[in-house]
């Protein structure tokens, strides 16, 4: 139930944090896209809600049991503490092989899933990325702006064309226009209707007395090629979304500063999967200790104990890219604090 909440709410703010603006501005986007998006962002979500759900049942277990006096009543019986938590400490080292599973592959696989998904809605339904009254800027050469939108018609069009240094070559302004999908040459055909440019010239494009105006032309197809599109999503592409083989091949080919990055990323995927194990070990002790029967204990606990964790991940995944703070070491602090932290409390618990 825990990991059930907890994935829904992560679920629906990484829903909002990648497609908030293709959802606001563009209602054409297919249904089926939002819940491919849904489906695709639950592996990121389980690496965090597994070990979470698990500390919070730990925790609610122990803590009923140690308020119903169970725990008394089974060392009566003969039966050690350490005894009763062996199937508790299995199921640990078991969730902890998914989540690594799921960090070295699958949230990976997801990932990469997720840019294919952004990269179709452009071939399949390329009218939904252009939002009205907004820039566009998903096409490393241009910048498209769209006045307004009636049905497959886009309105008011202004395309700015740059070179290689972002610099403006050629402006185009018009009425009209539509966009067709051309598969086969990697592109799309923008037709515009009653459309007029401006033309600066190609060597010195900040010279404003070299614009040549007033060309006019009542319909013409501008072919906008997707190439460098898809280029731009495998450039910028995020280490999170390399598996693990890609990765260490990945920090073969790289050095400085990005070769850090690499390094941390993958001691990151190794210490958060060990999270159930170090979560297991300090649950225990407190949930016993506790002996509440409340489940808002409980529920407190796991909050203050998993912001614990995981705000030491985030605050060491931060420095991944600087060296003098030895990032791919830090990275481990909180699994070393929490396993010893967690093995002393289970001592002392097994031996009272």
């Amino acid at each position: 139930m825990g990991v059930l909440i907890l994935s829904l709410v992560l679920v629906l703010g990484n829903i909002f944090k990648e497609l908030l603006n293709v959802l606001v501005n563009n209602p054409d986007v297919p249904i089926l896209t939002v819940l491919a998006f849904m489906a695709l962002v639950l592996p990121f979500s389980l690496t965090f809600t597994i070990p979470w759900g698990f500390l919070t049942a730990i925790l609610l277990v122990f803590g009923r049991m140690s308020a119903d006096s169970e725990l008394i009543a089974l060392k009566s019986s003969g039966i050690s503490v350490p005894r009763i938590c062996v199937p508790v400490f299995i199921l640990s080292v078991l969730l902890t092989g998914i989540c690594f599973w799921i960090n070295i592959d699958v949230a990976p696989r997801a990932e990469q899933a997720m840019t294919r998904a952004i990269v179709d809605i452009a071939t399949s339904n390329p009218t939904a990325l252009f939002r009205a009254d907004e820039i566009v800027d998903a096409f490393p050469d241009r910048r498209v702006y769209v006045g307004g939108k009636d049905g497959e018609r886009l309105q008011n069009i202004i395309v700015i064309e740059m070179d290689e240094s972002s610099r403006p070559t050629k402006m185009i302004h018009a009425m009209e226009g539509e966009l067709k999908p051309d598969i086969e040459n990697s592109r799309l055909l923008l037709r515009l209707f009653d459309a007029r440019f401006e033309q600066r010239d190609s060597k010195n494009p900040a010279d404003l007395t070299k614009i040549q105006q007033g060309i006019v032309m009542k319909e013409g197809v501008f072919p906008m090629a997707l190439d460098q599109f898809f280029k731009e999503f495998q450039t910028n592409r995020r280490l999170s979304s390399y598996t693990l083989p890609e990765l260490l091949e990945l920090l073969k080919t790289i050095e400085g500063k990005k070769h850090l990055e690499a390094l941390v990323e993958l001691n990151k995927r190794f210490s958060t999967s060990l999270s159930c194990i170090a979560f297991a070990l300090i649950a225990i002790p407190l949930g016993i200790t506790t002996h509440r029967k409340e489940t808002s204990v409980g529920f407190a606990l796991s909050l203050i104990v998993a912001f614990s964790y995981f705000f030491f991940i985030l605050m060491a995944d931060t420095f991944r890219g600087k060296a003098e703070a030895f990032p791919q070491l830090l990275i481990w602090i909180p699994n070393l604090v929490f396993f010893g932290l967690g093995s002393v409390l289970f001592f002392r618990l097994s031996k009272r």
